[in-house]
């Protein structure tokens, strides 16, 4: 089923590849539009054996772009201007020797250009023959392409072109744009304001050491750009982490609890969402030594500890707050605990999730259970880039649920 909505007014730039199932796009070209996206296609050089770039040009509205070294095409819109262009990149068929040349990080024609100079969500479609997608190389190299944050549709399995039957079809074109649908955040954020805090904070102890925690930052990152996606205007309040700032996203660097505390307050009162993505330390020094702690043989260390100022509970407390999600990281009764505080900082949702070893902090995957006041939703392991806009997803409802009442 196709998410109503989802795609309308987004920015695709389709890709097309040299396969025999290249004659589909055609048909995926018409879906693509009619579900509200604004479309610029761009062919390899094996696609136009396949199909012709004046079909395309056709169903499009848009010239087809082929060459990487064009003078017209790179005088009206280049592969760098495509780039920034496009919300995400779609490339549908995508032939073994596309997924190679991607997963290699090639730059040698315009398609794979665009995807190297692009910061855009990128998502394939495989099509081949069965024994080329099964073969080790081409699995490599798509887990290769997942970890870098593709999202991979198909293929199906049936029969094929050159007369086998088996996986390595492209799946049908309704099929890939409702898949891409469930992939993408619905534009509904337009002209809402989100703050976002993410990544951990560091508690001196002196001018040389800190306490902090293993917060990696990635969550909350996602969080900023699936928001952004949606069309907020986002402002991510960062702790010292080493991520890169999401396309279209205001970020604001601090390092202590304090430090957040006072960026968070400064710019709450224009927003309509807060996400508390951070895992704030809930401790601080109650004196920093002014010089470096000196090592003295066989004696202890005692540090004298202070609680931080709870920075969610300093939200939740303004007379008129904005729609405020919490996230809790737990070892343990991890549901238990969410509810809780749920309820005890008046939250309208928290997503929870177990943290432990390899999960939850500096890995790539998670998966989370969302609390609100009379209502659950479960949240499956996925890329932490998926599992924000699923999520985000989730909150854009709840927002809209609590505005119209």
């Amino acid at each position: 089923m196709i998410e109503n909505g989802a795609l309308v007014g987004k920015k695709i730039v389709l890709g097309v590849t040299g396969s025999i199932a290249a004659y589909k796009s055609a048909d995926l070209v018409r879906r693509l539009r009619d579900a509200g996206a604004e479309l610029r296609v761009v062919m390899t050089k094996g696609a136009c054996e396949f199909i012709t770039p004046l079909t395309l040009q056709t169903l499009s509205g848009h010239p087809v772009a082929i060459e990487l070294l064009d003078a017209d095409q790179e005088s009206a819109m280049g592969h760098i201007t495509l780039a920034r262009w496009a919300d995400w990149i779609l490339i549908a068929p995508a032939s073994a020797d596309t997924i190679a040349r991607l997963a290699q990080g090639r730059s040698d024609d315009l398609l794979a250009a665009l995807c190297l100079a692009s910061e855009s969500p990128l998502v394939i479609a495989p099509a081949m023959n069965n024994k080329m997608w099964e073969n080790q190389a081409t699995q490599e190299n798509l887990a290769q392409l997942q970890t870098r944050g593709a999202q991979i549709l198909g293929p199906a399995s049936g029969d094929q072109a050159c007369g086998e039957q088996g996986a390595g079809r492209l799946l049908e074109p309704i099929e890939i744009v409702a898949g891409l649908s469930k992939l993408v955040v619905p534009a509904r954020l337009r002209g809402k304001r989100v703050m976002i805090t993410a990544g951990p904070t560091y508690e001196p102890i002196d001018p040389v050491r800190f306490i902090g925690n293993r917060s990696s930052g990635k969550m909350g990152f996602a969080m900023a750009s699936a928001a952004a996606e949606a069309g907020a205007e986002v402002v991510l309040v960062a702790g010292p982490v080493h991520l890169t700032t999401p396309r279209g996203v205001t970020r604001i660097n601090v390092e202590t609890a304090q430090q957040m505390h006072d960026a968070v307050i400064d710019g709450i009162q224009a927003c309509d969402i807060f996400v508390a993505c951070a895992a704030v330390a809930d401790y601080q020094l109650e004196t920093v030594a002014d010089n470096k702690i000196k090592k003295t043989k066989n004696e202890k260390l005692q540090l004298d500890l202070i609680p931080t100022l709870d920075i969610v509970l300093a939200v939740t407390s303004l007379p008129d707050k904005p729609f405020v999600v919490g996230f809790a990281a737990e070892t343990e009764y991890v549901a238990d605990y969410a509810q809780d505080k749920l309820k005890v900082k008046s939250l309208d949702m928290i997503a929870a999730n177990q943290v432990g070893e390899n999960m939850g902090f500096a890995v790539d995957d998670n998966a989370l259970q969302v609390f609100w006041s009379g209502g659950l939703q479960a949240l499956p392991l996925t890329s932490k880039t998926q599992l924000a806009r699923d999520l985000m997803t989730l909150i854009i409802e709840r927002y809209n649920a609590k505005d119209s009442t």
